[in-house]
């Protein structure tokens, strides 16, 4: 392994990381109606757990309301029951074939909760960037100690690794805060 190859495999890790916390934001609710809140809830389907959007189509009637219409007639009953038995705090009322799911306003409360909640995963995203840094740097260190690599080249490319590491922690930094900007505008 050289230390192009330690560097990309660093780069390419941490930007997964960004991304699995932007997903993670994603089921944050705010007080704005988003189908993806739906993904994590799992409706059962011929005896298998089964996310609602592979048995549905689920799209917003407004601002606040998002629409559930299932693909067959039996599952509307179904995916009601998951979504009120989820912990999301929604309560889905059907008409006819489609489900609408009204978004309940934030309150102060919970909202300040909420902030809590994405700053909680901020940090967590924040401890896997760093842990990802560490282990480069051990890499690039058996480098060194296998005398694959000159001390100079591999004092360089930990300073790369930080900068790298430095600029993922504040992509995390402007996600927590336009979250909670988010969540705390009425």
């Amino acid at each position: 392994m050289t230390i192009a190859d330690i560097k990309k495999n660093a780069e390419a890790k941490m930007a997964k990381t960004i991304e699995a916390f932007k997903s993670e934001l994603q089921k944050i609710r705010t007080g704005r109606a988003h189908p993806g809140i739906l993904d994590q809830v799992s409706v059962d389907y011929y005896g298998s757990p089964v996310p609602i959007s592979q048995v549905a189509n689920v799209s917003l009637l407004d601002a606040r309301t998002i629409s559930v219409q299932p693909w067959e007639k039996g599952m509307g009953a179904k995916i009601e029951k998951a979504i009120r038995e989820s912990d999301l705090g929604l309560n889905p009322s059907s008409q006819g074939d489609l489900i609408r799911v009204p978004m309940p306003p934030l309150t102060e409360e919970r909202r300040k909760d909420l902030t809590k909640v994405v700053r909680h995963a901020g940090e967590d995203a924040k401890v896997a960037a760093r842990n990802l840094r560490r282990d480069a740097n051990e890499h690039l260190k058996k480098l060194l100690k296998d005398k694959a690599v000159t001390e100079d080249d591999e004092r360089r490319a930990q300073d790369d690794v930080q900068k790298l590491t430095d600029k993922t922690v504040a992509e995390i930094d402007k996600l927590v805060h336009s979250k909670e900007a988010e969540i705390l505008a009425v």
